[in-house]
């Protein structure tokens, strides 16, 4: 498939025609970043103003509705989240109402009403479909706060008590791609495979701004130490489907993907590579239960930091961002320990040292010296102007400024050396 830019104003498009899953189904990129950074400073002056006073830790009751349950991954790593806060607060179980298993419709509604009239303070939603349905809630309990992941209109909602979240979690791809990298190093050495062989392939969901951004970033970190690589996305249409998340990586594997990768919710890749021992990357949690000879690692998200600010935030009375991201800076994305049994020589190292410069920031995943667009800087695009325009506002100081402007993901371009293809 040849390679383009996706405009922002199209994006924003599919993102109102398709139905989202786990993450976030659309560009971020939607307005202008000054008409966001107004929006923000206007409903964050709100939110002071709206914070409410301050609570005992045992009056506060907190809701949380999920689009799924203990048994997928992504849901997993935000349950985990909930009683790393619970702990960290010492709230007591019957304080968290957990809705599980919550479609991106009206059930979301009757859900955040529910948990609205049990009493709850603050209540989360954790899928990007819940988006529209926390917000008529959040305007119809202005004295509640909601608080929404992967999301993008609470800044320009204007609501007091609606807020959005997600973590930096590009760069803990971006240090699985080195880990990936190193481990492509090592077969070119050993004979495995050469150098133009080093091809792999990604297992993603949908072609959003949230697994675009997540599947480059990983490129990008397998491209800083293993130049010859290539990769090759074919898409699921579905967040959580372990059948067809193994099938997609048997068909990578069979097109000659050395090396598979996912954003996407399931074992399936895992199992599919532990079978016909391909290395692998996983996605929220540790695949090597499914994959122990051949999982390297997966990207995994903090949730908790984010629940616990939130929560102390109310508990305090004070206000919180409407826009709340980060990453390595504050603990909140990480990646699961490396599989000594399967990683390549000094991975331990490299992955330290690329922590390091992202936490510090000398590190930039989104370098726009390390990546073409058609064979021209995202700058040189950007001058042209057309479709690439709209990201002027994003890219300074020589890269993209991903999750800054807003906390969801926007980096959506198609760079060079990455080809894509759905599966159903």
């Amino acid at each position: 498939m040849k390679k383009k830019a996706v405009s922002l104003l199209a994006v924003l498009a599919l993102s109102v025609s398709v139905l989202a899953g786990c993450g976030s189904s659309a560009s971020t990129a939607e307005t202008t970043a000054e008409t966001t950074a107004a929006d923000a400073a206007a409903t964050t002056e709100a939110a002071t103003e709206a914070a409410g006073t301050a609570l005992d830790a045992s009056a506060i009751k907190v809701g949380v509705i999920y689009i799924g349950d203990e048994n997928e991954g992504y849901t997993a790593a935000h349950m985990a989240g909930v009683q790393e806060m619970a702990t960290a607060l010492g709230l007591s179980a019957d304080q968290i109402i957990e809705k599980t298993n919550i479609p991106e419709d009206e059930t979301c509604l009757d859900a955040a009403t529910d948990l609205a009239e049990q009493g709850c303070n603050i209540i989360f939603g954790t899928s990007f479909g819940h988006e529209d349905y926390l917000l008529q809630a959040a305007q119809e309990y202005p004295e509640i706060q909601f608080a929404h992941a992967t999301g993008y209109q609470a800044a320009s909602s204007g609501l007091a008590n609606m807020h959005n979240y997600f973590d930096a979690i590009y760069q803990a791809r971006y240090v699985t791609g080195i880990v990936a990298g190193m481990k492509l190093n090592e077969m070119i050495e050993a004979g495995d495979i050469t150098a133009d062989q080093a091809k792999i392939g990604y297992v993603g969901a949908y072609p959003y701004a949230e697994v675009v951004s997540g599947y480059t970033a990983f490129y990008l970190g397998v491209k800083s130490v293993c130049e010859s690589a290539t990769m090759e996305v074919q898409y699921t249409n579905s967040w959580a489907d372990m059948a067809l998340e193994k099938e997609t990586a048997s068909a990578l594997i069979a097109d000659g993907c050395v090396l598979i990768s996912q954003h996407a919710d399931t074992t399936g890749a895992p199992t599919a590579c532990e079978a016909e021992g391909v290395p692998c990357v996983g996605y929220n949690v540790d695949m090597t239960s499914v994959a122990p000879n051949t999982a390297l690692t997966s990207s995994t998200n903090n949730w908790g930091i984010y629940y616990t600010y939130a929560v102390q935030a109310v508990l305090n009375g004070e206000s919180f961002d409407v826009d709340w991201c980060h990453g390595y800076d504050d603990g909140a994305v990480a990646i699961t320990p490396i599989n000594t049994n399967a990683v390549a020589e000094g991975t331990q190292e490299a992955v330290d040292a690329a922590i390091a410069a992202l936490t510090d920031g000398s590190l930039h995943v989104f370098d726009t010296t390390t990546f073409t667009i058609d064979g021209k800087s995202l700058e040189d695009q950007i001058a042209a102007g057309g479709d690439f325009a709209a990201y002027a506002d994003r890219v300074s100081d020589g890269y993209f400024h991903e999750s800054e402007l807003t906390s969801a993901p926007s980096f959506d371009l198609r760079i060079d050396g990455i080809t894509e293809l759905t599966t159903n």
